[in-house]
């Protein structure tokens, strides 16, 4: 099946206790659908365990998604910097980028003529005119060649304001670049939503692709990768699930997920 384990995952004494899911590259892929055999097996692990998305999309994208598998427990979008309850859309918390901060970033894409979407609790903006009084939580370029997405990070790698990661598009295969406030990304929202859930860190599983998941699984106690990751995110994980072409996290909640949490329960 193309996937392995690497190390021997970190057991809790309570037992895993909540799922934690990238969105594209994890749950969708291009066609921007959950497969049959991946809705399956979700449906199957969130009787067990809570189940939350956590995508740098906007909180409409995750909501939708969230809705459709039934989801009702908290959400993380825009890249960590938000927290919400699906059922009503409420935001339960942020992080917000700072007005001054995303303009300024904002202003480096005009000149640069990149196409950029900023978010905030209620919706999106992709007009630097509309921004008004919204409390902008993440600002993301949008597809980039990889070399001006390196170029994008480069540029701001020096802001400490800001933490910037460039995330693949599998839906098209270009990349964007994120930008949340410094210390905020899927790894401190993971945190945030432990402490909301009363549980510990390490009774949460995480499963993503890309490099804005690397903190996500930092912060986990199982931490798995999906086949078609990089390198980095790879070498974190306590098992390499197949590509999401093969059903990747469907072969994971069914093989490595569900008997663990199975054993690990009280």
């Amino acid at each position: 099946m193309g996937y392995r384990q690497q190390v021997q995952p970190r057991q809790h004494p309570k037992g895993y206790r909540s799922l934690i899911l990238d969105l594209d590259g994890t749950l969708i892929g291009r066609n921007q659908k959950i497969s049959p055999k991946v809705y399956d097996q979700v449906i199957e692990v969130k009787k067990v365990i809570e189940v939350s998305i956590a995508s740098g999309r906007e909180p409409k994208d995750v909501v939708r998604f969230a809705r459709y598998l039934g989801l009702n427990t908290l959400q993380i979008t825009d890249n960590g910097a938000l927290i919400l309850d699906p059922n009503n859309g409420n935001k339960i918390w942020s992080s917000p980028l700072g007005n001054d901060r995303a303009l300024g970033i904002i202003d480096k894409l005009y000149i640069e003529d990149l196409a950029f979407i900023a978010t905030h609790a209620t919706g999106s903006i992709t007009d630097v005119s509309m921004i008004g009084d919204h409390k902008i939580t993440r600002v993301s370029a949008l597809d980039l060649d990889e070399t001006d997405a390196d170029r994008l990070v480069s540029y701001f790698r020096s802001n400490i304001s800001l933490n910037v990661v460039k995330v693949i598009l599998p839906y098209n295969d270009k990349w964007a670049v994120d930008f949340t406030l410094n210390g905020v990304d899927k790894g401190t929202a993971l945190l945030r939503l432990a402490r909301l859930q009363s549980i510990s860190p390490d009774q949460m599983i995480a499963v993503g692709d890309s490099y804005n998941d690397l903190g996500l699984l930092r912060s986990s106690g199982l931490r798995i990768a999906m086949g078609d990751a990089p390198k980095e995110l790879k070498d974190l994980a306590d098992f390499v699930a197949p590509s999401l072409d093969c059903d990747g996290l469907a072969v994971a909640i069914e093989e490595f997920i569900l008997p663990r949490i199975r054993y690990s329960r009280p």
